[in-house]
């Protein structure tokens, strides 16, 4: 079965196109179907996040030519324009690729542990809609073992970097003193979980978070003594908050340039630092050009990221090492099952020619057959039967030269070399 993987990341791509080709959580099933449709694939799976969209095909051909053009009309963008930062990875290779990423090998963070969750919500995701099946299936439990084995055995995932935690450090460039300020946190998800703990960390005290669900809100706000509102609150709210941190699913802007413009004339020139994680992005890129306002994108984080990579590198090296070993074992394991398959097919063949004859035999004993004859007749009849296609297809590849197939034979069925006594020489005409 081939396996491909298509995707974009941070890397390949910047964040106009990353925002442009993620896919929302309400168009998931009718995606999941038309993938399938498009690329002929018999199993499919979904990765978006905001540093990258990836996905895995299973099939019998390469469908990656098929997978681009979907991609493209899916999300309404030039064929062309895409290509030129999708990347694509094949078989072992796509095996190799997805062990990386599940590991924290090929995050913008090195060694970050949120990827290996938003993998295994994929993989749930992708079988919810039934769109995996023993392959995919196979293949995402054992990367999810890999991954356990390198945070286990190496220290990639020591003194945890995020996006979250290089989002909060770069506050501190505004704000020396974090805990005179007040933040406003949208969303309620993973990633603001983790940037409310490194801001109550930096001292904040003072939290409000803005969710589409108040419930969600408010369960996360109390946890740090704040308070947890709609996001249509927002607007009335934003003149007295500085730290500005985003991150939803919204496929369309939550803050915008003119909310921002009239909380700033109420603020009387004191700056905001808002940072958006989000992709799509939730809030305007052009408020970025307002005096006093200090925006970022996932992008802006990435020299404060590669500074905390350094500490990471050693355990990178450990890490891709076991993943290497990983794929041998997944290429193994798929070489094991091929071979029961294989042998399998082999076993019902030989026993329907062992029924087709010994049904031929007993209706001879039937019709009054000599014993001993029919007895005979059956033990040559089924070994001419399965001796005769194997022996037309060795004498077939010796004569091609693939010798190998001879080689292959006297292995299988133990046969010692010939002894040159028995080999008939001109000496001996």
């Amino acid at each position: 079965m081939a396996l491909v993987t298509l995707g974009i990341n941070h890397r390949t791509a910047p964040v106009e196109l990353r925002e442009r080709i993620a896919f929302t959580p309400e168009r998931m099933a009718e995606a999941f179907a038309e993938l399938r449709a498009a690329s002929g694939a018999s199993e499919a799976a979904i990765l978006s996040t905001c540093n990258r969209t990836e996905l895995y095909l299973a099939g019998d051909d390469d469908c990656a030519p098929a997978v681009l053009r979907w991609l493209a009309g899916f999300h309404n963008l030039d064929a062309a324009d895409l290509e030129e930062a999708l990347y694509v990875h094949r078989d072992a290779e796509a095996v190799r690729h997805m062990m990386r990423v599940a590991a924290g090998l090929d995050s913008m963070v090195l060694g970050e542990p949120q990827i290996f969750g938003q993998l295994k919500d994929a993989y749930a995701l992708a079988r919810e809609n039934g769109a995996t099946g023993s392959f995919l299936s196979r293949l995402f439990e054992h990367t999810f073992s890999v991954a356990k084995r390198i945070r286990t055995h190496t220290a990639i995932g020591e003194n945890p970097v995020s996006v979250a935690y290089a989002a909060v450090s770069m506050a501190h460039h505004i704000f020396a003193d974090m805990s005179r300020n007040r933040a406003l946190l949208v969303g309620a998800g993973k990633t603001i979980e983790l940037v409310a703990q490194h801001l109550a960390e930096a001292g904040v005290k003072d939290f409000l978070v803005a969710n589409r669900t108040l419930e969600r809100a408010q369960v996360l706000a109390e946890a740090y003594g704040g308070k947890g509102i709609v996001l249509s609150e927002i607007p009335g709210h934003l003149t007295d908050v500085d730290i500005v941190i985003s991150s939803t699913a919204s496929p369309l802007p939550i803050l915008g340039k003119g909310a921002v413009e009239r909380a700033l004339k109420k603020r009387k020139r004191r700056p905001y630092f808002m940072v958006d994680i989000a992709v799509p992005r939730d809030i305007e890129p052009e408020v970025a050009s307002l005096d006093d306002v200090y925006l970022y994108t996932v992008d802006d984080l990435r020299h404060v990221i590669e500074e905390n990579i350094r500490s990471r590198e050693g355990a990178a090296r450990e890490a891709e090492n076991l993943v290497l070993d990983g794929v041998q074992d997944f290429l193994r394991q798929l070489r094991a099952l091929d071979a029961v398959s294989t042998l399998k097919q082999f076993r019902q063949r030989a026993e329907t020619l062992r029924d087709n004859e010994t049904e031929k035999a007993l209706r001879a004993l039937r019709n009054g057959a000599d014993p001993e004859t029919v007895l005979r007749g059956l033990a040559r009849g089924l070994t001419n039967k399965l001796l005769h296609e194997p022996s037309v297809q060795v004498r077939k590849a010796t004569t091609e030269g693939r010798t190998e197939v001879t080689e292959w034979l006297r292995e299988l069925h133990q046969l010692d070399a010939l002894d040159a006594d028995t080999v008939t020489t001109p000496e001996k005409l």
